[in-house]
């Protein structure tokens, strides 16, 4: 049983909210897999190499399938998720026509270059093709502290991390919310779980 932590990062700071959703779960008894997918290019010749060069390996249809549980991040591109992840996405249909998604708990993490940069439409966006899967959507509750006293990201739809620069820290209440939503995922993906 594990937690599929997939999402696409473009400059890091996505990645940095994945790992730290991975390790709530890992906190709290779930493995975790990291996983991410190759960009998108307008070269119609370019083809990515099977195994990325660096960083976590390709999201394969099977880590998909057998995922206890989904949290699913991208950073936001015009208040949307990124291509790469769509891209991805809009290739589940074999999963979709399976159900091999169903009953699953889920739930999306973004980041932006701004404070006002579209985090809740981008993590709603990312909700829909999940809400298709069948999957059940978990968010961030208000009895989690760092909610209520966050001055950058973090939302009740789903972490997410103000990149203000290239280089911006996650804050501390952006990284007690990722791995709140961890835990979160992983303790409901067990109980969900033993219903089977």
């Amino acid at each position: 049983m594990y937690l599929l932590v997939l999402y696409y990062s473009r400059h890091g700071a996505t990645r940095k909210l994945a790992q730290l959703i991975a390790e709530g779960a890992e906190q709290a008894g779930m493995e975790a897999r990291l996983r991410t997918v190759p960009t998108v290019s307008p070269d119609c010749e370019k083809t990515q190499p099977s195994v990325p060069n660096d960083g976590d390996i390709y999201c394969t249809r099977e880590d998909l399938a057998d995922c206890a549980g989904l949290a699913l991040g991208s950073p936001t591109r015009f208040g949307n998720m990124a291509a790469p992840l769509k891209y991805f996405l809009d290739g589940t249909a074999g999963e979709w026509v399976n159900g091999s998604l169903v009953g699953k708990p889920a739930g999306a993490f973004t980041s932006t270059g701004s404070m006002h940069g579209g985090q809740e439409t981008t993590l709603l966006s990312m909700m829909l093709p999940l809400l298709h899967h069948g999957m059940v959507m978990v968010g961030v509750p208000y009895t989690e502290e760092a909610l209520n006293s966050t001055r950058s990201g973090g939302t009740p739809y789903g972490p997410s991390h103000s990149a203000f620069s290239r280089d911006a820290e996650i804050s501390a209440e952006e990284r007690q919310i990722c791995l709140s939503f961890g835990k979160r995922l992983a303790h409901i993906a067990r109980k969900l779980a033993s219903v089977d």
